[in-house]
């Protein structure tokens, strides 16, 4: 079974990832908060797999729950739940440690296919926030800065798979895309990652971009 905290100062939205959680049978929700500072304490008394967490909160916000519940469990995936309004938090939460961001109107099965994700050790991005957490880098630095992919010794798949990760996929997306299974993506995706010294997705695809192999 899956662990997951919910984290959110609003109880419909609760109330919807509960139900949600409850029709899966592999995963259990072990506790609620409405603030960052209740995510805090409860983390470590129920010990959850995943906290889905928001940001705007009263208190003690979601990025500096994240925060300080990496600090004490650094093995805890914390996924953002995020709107699009939340646009100038997104960076600073994943600054905090947050492994992926879902948008709160994604599908059900697109909710539940991140929380798997995020315990499997991978990082569940929807693709529009991808998308935008990008174009915000990108927009921010004047020239390109980042190497471009034939100076990092990347194969030919290696550089379509960047390329899908920089048009904002997943990874069962390019799977489909380049006829891979799943498997075969995450491990192109962590050699991109070893060979481009880039610390998660998000600064992979910004790489994809200013590097120039999107379409």
């Amino acid at each position: 079974m899956i662990r997951v905290l919910l984290v959110d100062d609003q109880h419909l939205v609760r109330a919807g990832l509960r139900m949600l959680c409850a029709a899966a049978p592999d995963v259990e929700v072990v506790g609620e908060a409405d603030n960052g500072a209740e995510a805090v304490r409860l983390a470590e008394q129920v010990l959850p797999d995943v906290i889905l967490m928001d940001l705007r909160m009263p208190g003690v916000d979601g990025i500096t729950a994240t925060a300080r519940i990496l600090a004490a469990r650094p093995s805890v995936r914390v996924v953002v739940i995020t709107t699009f309004d939340d646009d100038d938090h997104l960076y600073p939460a994943l600054a905090a440690g947050a492994c992926g961001f879902l948008v709160k109107d994604a599908a059900p099965e697109d909710l539940l296919d991140g929380i798997r994700r995020a315990a499997a050790g991978d990082s569940p991005f929807s693709p529009a926030v991808l998308r935008r957490l990008v174009a915000s880098a990108v927009h921010s630095r004047s020239a390109p800065t980042d190497p471009t992919p034939p100076s990092l010794g990347l194969t030919p798949r290696e550089t379509e798979v960047l390329a899908l990760v920089g048009e904002g996929m997943s990874n069962g997306e390019i799977a489909e895309r380049l006829h891979l299974g799943v498997t075969t993506v995450k491990t192109h995706i962590a050699s991109l990652m070893t060979k481009t010294s880039t610390p998660n997705r998000v600064r992979l695809a910004v790489l994809a971009v200013q590097s120039g192999v999107t379409g």
